[in-house]
């Protein structure tokens, strides 16, 4: 088994196939920005289970996917209903593609990267994704990226529920923490929410890279920390 997958022709396929938006990349030298950080959390961390939650064309998804099998362990659960920005207007998605409608096609995507048996997608909401989480048996999440609907509500609501099946050092990932336009206009709330849980400093440990259109990483420093963001 190969230990390091990310060769030129295959950073090619992912800028061509998978589409970074917002991630810092550099096509003309091959440089995947983020997604190195994505990646290299895996290969560190080492998680059983990690969780995305929303994606474009599946940047996220194949750069922390990629990290699971050069680790030669682990899964990774998909979680996107597949809105459309044109199909389904600017409320349900801004950077939805439609690109997940058809389990065979997003069978073909990820195994283009050699990703078969890792990656699981479900076609739902997160709030019908979540309401299921015990009953479909997965395991505790260790290490998750929210990327779905930016909302100030959607945002708090991923990330609480994500802690609800999460533990203490478990990590989480939020995107789009420096879309200052949006922001101020009231169209994303993810830099708001990262305000909080800033403030919460016997909960969370958070590091913020406010580049390009920004990632944070929030460390969960205790055990049921969602008990306290009821």
């Amino acid at each position: 088994m190969e230990a390091f997958s990310l060769n030129d022709a295959l950073i090619k396929d992912i800028f061509h196939h998978a589409r970074p938006l917002g991630h810092h990349e550099n096509l003309k030298n091959l440089n995947l920005g983020f997604g190195f950080l994505y990646y290299g959390a895996v290969r560190a961390l080492r998680p059983r289970h990690t969780l995305v939650i929303g994606s474009g064309y599946g940047f996220t998804v194949v750069c922390l996917a990629l990290g699971i099998k050069d680790n030669g362990s682990g899964g990774l659960t998909f979680v996107d209903p597949s809105y459309a920005l044109l199909r389904d207007g600017p409320f349900k998605t801004i950077g939805g593609t439609g690109q997940w409608d058809q389990p065979e096609k997003v069978h073909k995507h990820f195994k283009q990267f050699g990703l078969d048996g890792i990656v699981s997608h479900h076609k739902l909401k997160s709030e019908e994704f979540f309401a299921a989480y015990q009953a479909s048996g997965l395991p505790p999440i260790d290490l998750a990226f929210i990327d779905g609907n930016h909302s100030y509500s959607d945002v708090r609501h991923d990330f609480q529920q994500t802690c609800r099946y999460s533990r203490k050092n478990t990590y989480i990932f939020l995107h789009d923490t420096n879309t200052f336009i949006r922001e101020t206009i009231r169209h994303s709330g993810v830099n708001r929410w990262l305000k909080f849980l800033k403030q919460e400093k016997e909960l969370f440990e958070v590091i913020n890279f406010p580049f390009s259109s920004g990632v944070a990483l929030v460390r969960l420093k205790e055990n049921n920390v969602w008990e306290h963001l009821q």
